[in-house]
Formats: C-alpha cells, sequence, structure tokens
C-alpha cells in the first residue's frame, strides 16, 4: 500500500544524508527533524529574501501590485524547493511526487478548477492594468472604494463605507469597472436646476457659473481639458439642457480636481445655487409644479339638494342650494392643474 510503502521508506536511512551526520546525531526519526528544520530554515530565508529585494523590485516596477506578484513568487519558489530538500532527506523522491500529482490529477483538478480560473484571470488583470493599488474605482451596481490589494487569486477593496470588499478576479474581469484615478483625476460632474420661464434666462446661467466658481475643489478655468481627441472648456460652464412642461432646465458642467469627495462638492454648488438666487430680487426662479382653482357659475349646482332636518351643515332646496349659516363659496371646484409659465 502507498502508507506502507512511505513508512518504509521513511524508516530506511538515506545513505547519503547518514554520511554526512556523525553516529551521534543519527538517533530515531532524526531525518524529520532536519527536515523540519530545513522547513524552518526556508521560509526564515524566503521572508529575508523578500526584504533584501523588496526595493529594487518596487523600483524596477512601476506597478505596485506587479511588483507585490513578484516578491510573492520568490517567496513561493524559496519554499517549495526547500520543500523538495526536505522531502529528500527523509526519502521522497521526484519521481513519486510526479505520480502522486498524475493520480490526483484529474480529482484535484475538477476541485480547484475556479482557483485556478482565478488565477489566470488575475494574471490578465495584471497585464490590462483596468487599475492600480490605492485607485478609487466604482462597480457596475454603485460600489466606490479604493483598491488595496491585488493578488493572483482576488482584488481587494476598501469601501467608502468603511468595509473591505474581496473580489475574485475571474468575477471582477466579467463586471464593468470605473476608474476614478486613472491617468487624469480630474472629474467631470453635472447639475441640473429647473427655472421658470419668466426668469431672465441668461441671468441665471451667469449665477449658476459664478455660484460653481465659488465652491471648494471646483477648477475655476486655466487650460482646456483635453479627453481623447477632444478638448472641453475647463471652466465652469451652463447649457439649457431641455425646455420642460415646468420650467427651462439648465445643465451645470464643471470639474473637480479629486474624485474622492463628489457628493460633497455637489452638495456645495446646489447651495450657492440657491443662495444666489435668493439673493436675484425674482430674476432668477427655481420653478416647481403648480395647481390653479378654478371657480365657475356651475360650482352651486353641483352641491347635493335634499332636506336639513334643521342640520345647519347640510344645504337644503328652499335656500338655493346653500344654507343662510354657511359660507357661499362653493364647497366643490374643479380642479385643473395649471404649469408655470
Amino acid at each position: 500500500m502507498v502508507s506502507s510503502g512511505l513508512l518504509q521508506v521513511v524508516e530506511e536511512p538515506a545513505p547519503e544524508v547518514a554520511g554526512l551526520l556523525p553516529a551521534w546525531l543519527q538517533f530515531p526519526g532524526y531525518r524529520i527533524v532536519a527536515a523540519l528544520l530545513v522547513v524552518a530554515v526556508g521560509v526564515s530565508l524566503s521572508n529575508l529574501l523578500v526584504r533584501l529585494l523588496g526595493r529594487p523590485i518596487a523600483r524596477r516596477f512601476d506597478r505596485q501590485s506587479v511588483a507585490q506578484t513578484v516578491l510573492g513568487g520568490i517567496r513561493g519558489l524559496t519554499v517549495v524547493m526547500t520543500l523538495v530538500v526536505a522531502g529528500s532527506l527523509v526519502g521522497l523522491q521526484l519521481s513519486n511526487i510526479v505520480l502522486s500529482v498524475t493520480v490526483f490529477s484529474a480529482v484535484v483538478g475538477i476541485i480547484l478548477a475556479p482557483i485556478v480560473g482565478n488565477v489566470l484571470n488575475g494574471v490578465f488583470v495584471l497585464a490590462d492594468q483596468p487599475y492600480e493599488i490605492g485607485d478609487m474605482i466604482e462597480l457596475d451596481e454603485g460600489t466606490r472604494g479604493f483598491v488595496d490589494d491585488i493578488t493572483i487569486r482576488y482584488t481587494k477593496i476598501f469601501t467608502l463605507d468603511n468595509t473591505f470588499l474581496v473580489i475574485p478576479n475571474g468575477n471582477i474581469r466579467e463586471r464593468d469597472v470605473t476608474n476614478y484615478s486613472a491617468e487624469d483625476e480630474r472629474t467631470r460632474l453635472s447639475v441640473d436646476v429647473l427655472v421658470t420661464y419668466e426668469s431672465d434666462i441668461s441671468e441665471a446661467r451667469r449665477l449658476m457659473e459664478a455660484a460653481c466658481r465659488d465652491t471648494e475643489t471646483v477648477i475655476k478655468g486655466g487650460p482646456d481639458i483635453r479627453i481623447g481627441s477632444a478638448r472641453y472648456p475647463a471652466a465652469p460652464r451652463c447649457y439649457i439642457a431641455d425646455y420642460g412642461d415646468n420650467g427651462v432646465l439648465l445643465r451645470l458642467r464643471f470639474w473637480v480636481t479629486k474624485p474622492y469627495n463628489l457628493l460633497t462638492v455637489e452638495s456645495g454648488v446646489r447651495t450657492e445655487i440657491r443662495k444666489r438666487f435668493a439673493d436675484a430680487d425674482a430674476t432668477a426662479e427655481m420653478a416647481y409644479p403648480h395647481r390653479q382653482l378654478v371657480f365657475d357659475e356651475t360650482s352651486k349646482s353641483q352641491l347635493p339638494m335634499h332636506e336639513t332636518d334643521g342640520d345647519p351643515r347640510v344645504p337644503d332646496a328652499d335656500s338655493g342650494g346653500v344654507h343662510p349659516e354657511m359660507d357661499e363659496s362653493p364647497a366643490t371646484t374643479d380642479a385643473t392643474d395649471d404649469t408655470q409659465e
């Protein structure tokens, strides 16, 4: 059997090992102790190599994730070589290891298929460079965070909600990932404001642009920002986006220096716009739906006509549909929605 054969290999001393050790060290089980010592030395050696080669490799590769992967490979290769040496001390031969791998490859292959897939996808992630450690990214479901670590098997994201999100590389390559930190950290935002048709549109646009320039982290002006083959103004610009039912839709486009507090910047811009509109003496007013109540001559005729039995709250026919003690304002009205023009 395999177990008895392995036990026999362990019990039989290896001649080359026995010749290297003095007789007083060849106590029962000394080969196992020697193998454990070799493994311990190999692990320590791998850590020492990582510390010694860490800085040179980091300077050699621009991407931190690639440098960490190379250092991890050095550590793993050192440990594997140590295990091979330790196995030779207890009598394990390379042919036995190859035979064992061949026997169990089919079963283990099915179990390790997802892991192997993640490893291959991790190689593609490192090669394609869609993001780097420290980049701010957004997943397709809206989760935002910073890339904390990229390994061969998974990507670790530190979300803005102070939680860690670990995603296998096989899954993250199939998802849409928005990188806010790639190449240029400047990000373009939009804020929509609906103003009334009676407002001075030119003045409203000017006020919105001025409010945006007074907000922190907003780029006030400067050279045009190039995206691909197109160039866009760096200063805030306000455009007429649409003529809606309730007013004119103005769209403010502006750039921010960093993509890390987008919601805070948008809130600050909206606050400044509100303040300037409030001080504009009705030259610029935000629009909202209005309801207008229309009273006509048919409103009284729609009241119910029946006997009141002395109840002053119910109109009777003798009083023309309106009780003397009641207000002559009609009880029912025709309501029509009229949009503000």
